[in-house]
């Protein structure tokens, strides 16, 4: 097995990048394929100890900066770490792709070269979503600011195989996000949607409102990537503020700083549960081949963690359940989606 990597892609390029594959090594059994220039990725590998049969190199001439035009960029920077990446994905030289690279132009890169599964219309963001009660799926977390109804159950069924797949949540529950939580609430098309999802065969358990979202009641929490990536950004903030609030309060007074002492545990433990280096990165579900964005900010512990998730993926056969449980989707949903084709 081989998992791809986009060694120029990120904040801070090579430094991290080479240092979280030089990391994941020991928690994935596949080789890493690191796409990059060669020069730069051999100054950093250099730097390391690490067995040279698990790590490789090609060559690529190009970068694709964050503000390029997406879809401008994978048509004319064709040797750029991420289009020969992506194009190595689709001829199956590689069994996933991990790239931190400018977001618009992996989705249109993954659409343009390594294409969508039969009877989707969209891929779909899905990330891990930290909650009170272990782990989440947010599907859409930003690659579709506008959908439709048959959208948004594509991603309802995507979003449910990754949690069982990859989480291992055995009939994950499926929730919608709304402004209430009765079934008569929201837009025309999250009113619709509530409807449709009703007639499926995923364990649906209706609306689920924003304040509810980090309680953990639900297991995939399904919207629109407008409001998704809204949510995921929030509750980032938020974590952040809350984290630094303590420790503000903690440091105010000798009894503050004493809790601290006591609390220290505890309190590595809560910042650890809302960390995205935890969780790496998330895959654009519904194309043909495993595609997994890493934040853009990611440091070398956010690269292994994503290289980690891609490697669950690929064991798992998360692309190929997926193809799978199209044959489920609802007749209407999988003929509409393929006159988009």
């Amino acid at each position: 097995m081989k998992i791809g990597f986009d060694g120029m892609g990120g904040d801070h390029g090579p430094l991290e990048t080479v240092k979280g594959a030089i990391d994941a090594l020991s928690i994935v059994q596949s080789t890493i394929v690191i796409y990059g220039d060669e020069a730069k990725l051999n100054n950093e590998l250099s730097k390391y100890k690490y067995d040279k049969n698990r790590i490789e190199i090609v060559h690529t001439t190009e970068v694709i900066e964050n503000d390029d035009k997406p879809v401008k960029a994978i048509k004319t920077k064709g040797d750029s770490s991420m289009v020969v990446g992506l194009k190595a994905l689709r001829k199956g030289e590689i069994d996933a792709f991990v790239s931190a690279g400018n977001t618009g132009a992996l989705l249109a890169g993954g659409l343009l070269k390594v294409g969508r599964i039969k009877g989707i219309s969209r891929p779909a963001l899905c990330t891990i979503y930290p909650t009170m009660n272990g782990a989440s799926v947010l599907v859409d977390a930003g690659a579709n600011a506008e959908c439709k109804s048959r959208n948004l159950i594509e991603f309802a069924y995507m979003g449910s195989m990754y949690a069982e797949k990859v989480i291992g949540i055995q009939n994950p529950k499926v929730a919608l996000v709304n402004i209430g939580a009765e079934e008569t609430k929201g837009t025309p098309l999250y009113i619709e949607t509530h409807q449709l999802l009703k007639e499926t065969d995923l364990n649906f358990v209706g609306n689920v409102e924003g304040r509810d979202v980090p309680s953990g009641n639900v297991d995939v929490i399904v919207a629109d990537g407008f409001t998704g990536n809204i949510i995921l950004k929030l509750t980032e903030g938020v974590a952040l503020s809350i984290v630094g609030g303590l420790k503000v309060q903690i440091m105010k007074n000798t009894i503050g700083k004493l809790g601290g002492i006591l609390l220290k545990k505890n309190l590595k433990d809560f910042r650890k549960m809302l960390d995205y280096t935890e969780y790496g990165g998330a895959p654009l579900l519904g194309l043909g081949g495993l595609v997994v964005k890493a934040h853009g900010s990611s440091n070398a512990k956010a690269f292994m963690n994503a290289i980690k998730y891609a490697q669950i993926g690929i064991d798992n056969n998360l692309v190929a359940a997926i193809k799978d449980k199209v044959k489920d989707f609802p007749k209407a949903n999988i003929e509409e989606s393929e006159d988009e084709e």
